[in-house]
């Protein structure tokens, strides 16, 4: 017997993952594009940033990633949501479009976080990985075989 299972990821749209919040100036007068995000998991978040060629660093409580010209201080809400402020060389049509590749390289930390734990837990249910496809949109079909006697 055997399960297959296809993760897809999590690569959706922006406005559906992101909610602009407000664009406003700080207290040196440089414009600032804050927005709300899905995100929770900063270990994940932090792999999401070097994937899309982000300096990061940690600064107390938040997360500060740097590209060219766009400086991003991601913080958390009271839920434990990462928030973040862009400054620099950025305005709203850029700022959605470094969350858009921020969001598909984080769906795409989750698809790596939820096969790594498969592999390691299907032993443990009496199963072994028989094989793993990975297609052109990213998603991964991994098949499980029940091993007899488990």
């Amino acid at each position: 017997m055997s399960i297959s299972l296809t993760l897809v990821p999590l690569a959706l749209a922006a406005m559906g993952a992101w909610q602009a919040h407000q664009a406003g100036t700080d207290e040196q007068g440089r414009a600032v594009q804050h927005v709300q995000t899905r995100m929770r998991d900063e270990r994940l978040l932090a792999a999401a940033l070097t994937d899309t060629q982000a300096a990061v660093t940690r600064s107390g409580d938040a997360l500060l990633a740097d590209w060219h010209g766009v400086h991003a201080a991601f913080r958390r809400d009271a839920q434990g949501v990462w928030q973040v402020d862009f400054t620099g060389d950025v305005d709203q049509d850029r700022a959605v479009g470094i969350v858009v590749a921020i969001d598909q390289a984080y769906g795409r930390q989750v698809q790596q976080a939820v096969l790594a734990r498969l592999r390691e837990r299907a032993p443990g249910a009496g199963m072994a990985v028989s094989s793993e496809t990975v297609e052109d949109d990213d998603s991964v079909t991994l098949v499980l075989d029940l091993v007899q006697g488990a």
